[in-house]
């Protein structure tokens, strides 16, 4: 069992926890909303993804993202992930990302979908 992300308490007033695959889920998630030197003691964690909703909407942009994210990925979860797809669409002001990756110690693959709004 992990500590679930956001930090909260449960019913019976003790840590909340959550399984490994929730778990796994929710450092995708940091990983994409953190932006690079947001992190103290880790200056290089993160892909900002939050710096990229106002960009101009354009398939280079697309293209050179989804690296971005794939990249920060395999990086940080690589010993636990391995990394099937990144899609990014970008909405006027909302960045929807959809991530396939594989648990490593399981055979079936999980789809993961991530929206910011600013």
């Amino acid at each position: 069992m992990h500590y679930n992300f956001p930090f909260q308490i449960d019913k019976n007033g003790n840590t909340a926890t959550v399984d490994n695959d929730i778990h796994i889920k929710q450092m995708i998630e940091q990983i994409l909303f953190t932006s690079p030197g947001e992190r103290v003691n880790r200056p290089d964690f993160g892909c900002g993804l939050n710096q990229l909703v106002f960009a101009s909407n354009s398939d280079e942009l697309v293209i050179s993202t989804q690296f971005l994210v794939q990249g920060s990925l395999q990086k940080w979860l690589g010993d636990l992930i391995t990394v099937e797809s990144v899609m990014i669409k970008n909405d006027e002001s909302k960045l929807v990302i959809t991530v396939q990756y594989k648990i490593k110690n399981k055979s079936a693959s999980t789809v993961a979908q991530f929206t910011t709004e600013v």
